[in-house]
């Protein structure tokens, strides 16, 4: 009786949710989701900050910043989670928001635990944005990218996630209208990824930088070491008043905020130029260089060799 109870409860409470916002008659469906925590950062900015860890069954893959920004025409999600299950739980935050529709879904760029909620969000019919190259991005890794949510987060968990393209490409700069805001989108050049995308929200002076930006996790190199350090050069005079990187804390503290991330990029990029003029193999360099930055970001140890190996591949034959 105990369970019976608790599941009416529930069940109660999931229809109230759609009933406040009107969604039964604005989209004709409503999430049985619990919705994702999130705060809201400025006034119709909202954001959910994501776990520092691998992506797990118990988390879902919710180890990225997601979000969404509220105009009075519409809503558009930034980056859609790792999972359909997370994706769904903050179409659920959102529909307990406003009844709104959601008519566009930004990807900042290919990596999984930012793009796999995009099937979520196929019911309401949105417009998906990205990157010019994020769609071949996204097809090369397809294969790869479905086993590797079958390995960390199960495969019943991954069966409903799936990627979802853009149908709206960005080359080089876009504005969308959501109704009393605009938000600037950016695509730039090789960076983090070869399909980085940047969304300003100009009416609250806030910097969506996706994983243009590490915060207390360690950065990881997906595309050019020299790339991405030029990037955050050109985003130093961006004026904002606050950010949301793809992981760790929102802040204000801009463009200060870059300095730990720039510090540690340009550690390995100097110290594996070393290695190489020294005439060191790789192995040495993955056990030598950036040995001074353990300690000061979470998961180093998961990824700091990655990177050492991918920068010494990127500059062995640098002129």
């Amino acid at each position: 009786m105990e369970k019976l109870a608790h599941s009416m409860t529930r069940n109660l409470a999931v229809m109230h949710r759609c009933l406040a916002v009107g969604m039964l008659l604005v989209a004709g469906f409503c999430s049985a989701a619990e919705p994702l925590p999130m705060r809201e950062l400025a006034p119709g900015v909202f954001v959910h900050v994501g776990l520092h860890a691998g992506a797990t069954p118990e988390n879902h893959g919710a180890i990225a910043n997601i979000g969404f920004v509220i105009g009075t025409r519409c809503v558009a999600v930034i980056d859609s989670g790792g999972s359909f299950v997370e994706g769904d739980a903050l179409r659920a935050a959102i529909k307990i928001r406003t009844a709104t529709p959601i008519c566009y879904v930004i990807n900042t760029h290919v990596h999984p635990d930012h793009v796999y909620g995009n099937a979520a969000f196929m019911i309401d019919k949105p417009n998906f944005v990205g990157h010019s190259t994020l769609a071949a991005a996204m097809g090369a890794r397809r294969d790869y990218y479905s086993k590797y949510l079958e390995r960390t987060i199960g495969p019943v968990l991954a069966a409903k996630s799936s990627l979802v393209p853009p149908d709206i490409a960005v080359t080089q700069e876009q504005t969308l209208d959501l109704g009393g805001r605009m938000l600037l989108l950016r695509a730039w050049p090789i960076a983090h990824t070869n399909n980085d995308l940047s969304v300003f929200d100009p009416l609250t002076g806030t910097l969506w930088l996706g994983d243009l930006l590490f915060r207390e996790r360690i950065p990881v190199v997906d595309g050019s070491i020299i790339g991405w350090l030029a990037t955050m050069t050109a985003l130093q005079g961006f004026q904002a008043a606050r950010v949301i990187p793809g992981h760790g804390e929102p802040t204000s503290d801009w463009p200060a905020a870059m300095a730990p991330q720039q510090r540690y990029l340009s550690v390995v990029r100097d110290g594996v130029r070393a290695a190489l003029k020294a005439g060191k193999s790789i192995t040495d360099a993955v056990r030598e260089v950036g040995a001074s930055e353990r300690g000061k970001w979470q998961l180093f140890d998961d990824f700091h060799a990655q990177n050492v190996t991918a920068v010494f591949t990127e500059l062995e034959w640098e002129d």
